[in-house]
């Protein structure tokens, strides 16, 4: 799934994979999922066949798109796929022009933008209190005693799950909240408070470290790739 603009969020039993304007969504066959849109959102949806799928990784993963990628996802999701007044691509074509996009997403580097989904009823409880409020500030400790559970065992059970501290955790789910406020209008201070930073620099500091570009320059590249689309909001291509 290519998100042209707005902020996809694909669910799958790992986690969740949260996809802004200009990145791809990538979800391995075999994988139950369902998807939710948020903002003004253009999202356009390319199969693979397991000839070419079996190039990308066997995971779910999120990767910024290549100017090349981005062109050849629109091409393949455009009006030559479904307009009767536009000369379609032949089967060639398009078989070309899918090499073309992986083999960009084969050079594009995973982005840290995929949520784990913890496995632990502990951590479940965690994760939810922190998608319900993401401004609270609660220590690890404050909320081990909300649920019966010491620092050190949650601590221990977030390295073992998620493969990170609690303190990256909770950043990325508030980046993936900071995502979807951004693209229903926010500006970039309400969002910073909402999602629990102190002032909207640490907010700019750690969105930039996650993302690659700080929020204001988001907001505009997500405006200008939305305008370069042109295109109905939701295509599909399938090999």
């Amino acid at each position: 799934m290519y998100a042209a603009s707005g902020v996809l969020a694909v669910h799958t039993e790992r986690g969740t994979s949260i996809a802004p304007a200009n990145r791809v969504a990538w979800t391995p066959a075999g994988f139950t999922h369902y998807h939710h849109a948020h903002g003004d959102t253009d999202m356009r949806i390319v199969f693979l066949a397991p000839s070419l799928a079996r190039l990308i990784p066997d995971h779910p993963a999120v990767f910024l798109a290549s100017d090349l990628a981005r062109e050849v996802l629109l091409a393949l999701t455009g009006p030559r796929n479904y307009g009767d007044a536009v000369p379609g691509y032949s089967r060639s074509a398009r078989s070309r022009l899918l090499r073309v996009l992986v083999d960009e997403l084969r050079d594009a580097h995973e982005q840290p933008l995929h949520l784990p989904e913890p496995q632990d009823d502990r951590l479940q409880a965690i994760a939810r209190m922190l998608h319900e409020t993401p401004a609270d500030n609660a220590t690890l400790a404050e909320l081990g005693k909300t649920i019966g559970a010491s620092t050190r065992t949650l601590s221990r059970l977030i390295r073992n799950e998620l493969g990170m501290t609690f303190y990256e955790w909770r950043t990325q789910l508030r980046i993936y909240h900071a995502l979807v406020l951004l693209a229903d209008g926010h500006d970039i201070t309400q969002t910073a408070y909402a999602c629990g930073w102190a002032n909207p620099s640490s907010f700019i500091a750690a969105f930039t470290n996650i993302i690659g570009t700080t929020p204001g320059h988001y907001r505009t590249s997500r405006r200008t790739t939305a305008r370069a689309s042109q295109l109905p909001p939701v295509a599909e291509s399938s090999e």
